[in-house]
């Protein structure tokens, strides 16, 4: 086997174990977390827009992040379900 060729298939193989790896991590249990996000940086959509990273400010609201299960609840000012403004 040439060179090149061991490194594209080290490189593939990589690849794919990363993959494994990081659709195993999305299966463990997680849960919305909401409150405590920093502007842009929330997962998904808020009442306000439709995608992830448009939070307006820190700590909004509707803003959310997934986090391990049990965690949000552990976070001052952190909530499962949207707060109230």
């Amino acid at each position: 086997m040439k060179p090149t060729t061991a490194m594209i298939a080290s490189a593939v193989v990589a690849a794919l174990s990363l993959a494994s790896t990081v659709a195993a991590a999305q299966d463990a249990k997680q849960e919305k977390c909401y409150g405590i996000v920093k502007a842009g940086k929330n997962d998904c959509q808020t009442a306000a827009s439709s995608c992830a990273g448009t939070s307006k400010k820190d700590a909004q609201a509707d803003a959310w992040i997934y986090v391990p299960a049990g965690t949000c609840a552990k976070i001052v000012g952190a909530a499962t379900a949207p707060k109230k403004s």
